[in-house]
């Protein structure tokens, strides 16, 4: 693994951005949290097309609101995820199952996957898992939580355990996230009606991939070590 020192400075960041974007899409925005995102500073030239096409719109829209701001956000909501005043009640259902089964049903192969992950890590039920194991909310969260982890891990100097956590964080991106979320995204572009969840989508898609690069640069070695070993599985069957 790389340096511990450059890692850690770089979980609190990714911490951050996973909280909010799964508290984004657990449920309608309220005025407590719209305050929050007043505050948040807005990166620019990222290097990420999706990340600063989703800063730039949220920057856009935050600056502009208006009294029925509130209102627009919550019924956007309600129309992009769950299919409210939608013709035909089409939507971007925010469960994997949904994205990657044929049927396009929840509660499939995805959701039970995810479901044996998050007991592998130590996870118990809490209410986010009333939305489906494999709702975007939870994923998302999951990775905040295993983020913090390797952060107390890297804290306490346990860099074996940091390690351990960040490649559980890597294949969950690759086998899960970054699988469906693009499809996802691109429901979200379709059935938006504000800039507010177009920045969503965006920095959703953008934020993944960005992930992705980073765990695969700083667990190169394991990942090389790991693929060689299935390599060489694979030769004896």
């Amino acid at each position: 693994m790389a340096e511990n020192i450059t890692i850690r400075s770089i979980m609190d960041g990714r911490i951050a951005t996973y909280r909010m974007l799964s508290r984004l899409y657990l449920k309608e925005i309220d005025r407590e949290y719209l305050d929050e995102m007043l505050k948040m500073r807005c990166p620019i030239n990222t290097g990420n097309i999706d990340v600063d096409q989703g800063y730039r719109l949220f920057h856009s829209y935050l600056s502009k609101l208006w009294e029925r701001s509130l209102e627009d956000l919550q019924r956007d909501y309600l129309t992009v995820f769950i299919g409210a005043n939608t013709t035909g009640h089409a939507a971007a259902y925010p469960n994997e199952s949904v994205h990657t089964s044929p049927d396009r049903l929840v509660m499939q192969d995805s959701r039970d996957e995810v479901l044996a992950i998050y007991r592998a890590a130590g996870l118990s039920c809490s209410d986010l898992w009333n939305n489906g194991e494999d709702h975007i909310a939870l994923e998302l969260d999951f990775m905040k939580i295993m983020a913090e982890h390797t952060a107390a891990a890297l804290d306490a100097g346990e860099t074996e355990k940091a390690t351990a956590t960040l490649m559980t964080q890597y294949h969950f991106l690759v086998d899960h996230l970054c699988s469906w979320v693009p499809m996802l995204v691109d429901d979200i572009l379709k059935f938006a009606q504000t800039d507010f969840y177009r920045a969503l989508g965006h920095l959703t898609k953008g934020f993944v991939e960005e992930d992705r690069a980073f765990l695969e640069e700083v667990l190169a070695e394991e990942i090389d070590r790991e693929k060689g070993m299935a390599d060489r599985e694979s030769a004896y069957v």
